[in-house]
């Protein structure tokens, strides 16, 4: 078998969900798993939450059918809402909560006929402008839907689009155009996504939605996840497949953008960019073998990457090598590369076996 894989913690896992609810006291919390659990595998994640989590949230109707057969009594929120009419019946089937964010949706539930009401999160955009309704949609729908057979509870959603800066005159915006809204009745509402819900306790409404910080990345450029208490749950682990020496003047990799300097010893890991490490991670950046932190040597490859050995000369044949995890933090990588934790998390290829720990 090929020397690669995601190792997940559960334990890990469900700590950082225990930590969002102590950041909100009193509140409930959807874990959102939506993008296969950010990569970590859906099904392993809700059965390791399914005795904690207030709930879960997903994106579409096929991802909650994964979370429905994970954890049959739990409850699921459509994020996205429904993307035809009869999803809507599909949804009532599994009992869905469901967003509504435009009166194209709004007409289609009001014309569904459902087996049982649904729990609608009517969906506001207050700056983000991705989707939702504005204050006075949401006001002209609300009042169609208050009270229709096809409804149950009537709550409110929205989505901060730079909460993950502190201070950005943004935040503060999108929470007065929540508060133009204080009049209308809903049973519920919800505002916090993961750096909300570290660092925006006024947008802590009756449900908060940790997302990335469940799986120990931060949303923050300057904060990072150890700061925050946050735990590890994707660990990425390849291996030494070979090793040579390289002299000076030879170059290493696709493009000859390495060129060793001294005498070199390269050693050639398996784990490339068809297994979701990243194609634009420069030379330089660290991996760990044997708790010690070597750099890349040139491009990543499609399946391999090469690392300099030359400070590490007990490195061996079969050693493993860390891509990212406790020692290497995924936003490190991410920082490093120009991107995210989430992008890197959910790009982890179907061909790298998940092993999971502490379920």
């Amino acid at each position: 078998m090929r020397p690669l894989v995601a190792t997940v913690d559960l334990t890990a896992l469900r700590h950082n969900y225990l930590l969002a609810r102590q950041c909100a006291p009193q509140r409930k919390a959807f874990a959102v798993v939506k993008a296969n659990a950010y990569g970590h595998g859906a099904h392993e994640v809700v059965t390791a939450l399914r005795d904690v989590a207030d709930g879960f949230a997903v994106a579409c109707l096929e991802e909650a059918e994964v979370v429905r057969a994970s954890a049959p009594d739990a409850r699921i929120l459509l994020l996205e809402g429904c993307f035809e009419p009869c999803e809507y019946r599909r949804a009532a089937e599994l009992s869905l909560d469901v967003a509504v964010q435009d009166l194209r949706q709004t007409d289609w539930l009001l014309d569904a006929e459902l087996e049982r009401p649904l729990n609608v999160w009517m969906k506001l955009d207050s700056g983000m402008h991705r989707l939702g309704f504005t204050v006075d949609g949401l006001r002209d729908c609300h009042a169609r839907l208050k009270g229709a057979a096809q409804v149950g509870e009537l709550n409110l959603i929205s989505h901060f689009a730079c909460a993950d800066e502190r201070g950005h005159s943004l935040n503060e915006s999108q929470l007065e155009f929540y508060g133009q809204l204080l009049e209308l009745a809903f049973d519920n509402c919800s505002l916090a996504n993961s750096a909300a819900v570290l660092t925006l306790p006024q947008a802590h409404m009756a449900w908060i939605r940790p997302g990335i910080m469940l799986y120990g990345a931060t949303p923050f450029a300057t904060l990072s996840a150890q700061e925050l208490g946050l735990k590890p749950v994707m660990t990425l682990t390849g291996a030494l497949i070979a090793i040579r020496d390289v002299p000076v003047g030879d170059s290493v990799g696709y493009g000859a953008s390495w060129v060793a300097q001294r005498p070199s010893r390269i050693g050639t890991v398996s784990c490339g960019y068809a297994d979701g490490y990243p194609r634009s991670a420069p030379s330089g950046t660290s991996v760990v073998i044997r708790g010690q932190r070597v750099p890349l040597a040139g491009r990543v490859s499609m399946d391999m990457l090469a690392v300099d050995l030359t400070d590490l000369p007990q490195a061996q044949l079969g050693d493993a090598v860390e891509l990212w995890g406790a020692q290497v933090p995924i936003d490190e990588l991410a920082t490093a590369c120009g991107t995210i934790g989430y992008e890197l998390l959910t790009k982890v290829t179907g061909r790298v076996p998940r092993r999971y720990l502490g379920g």
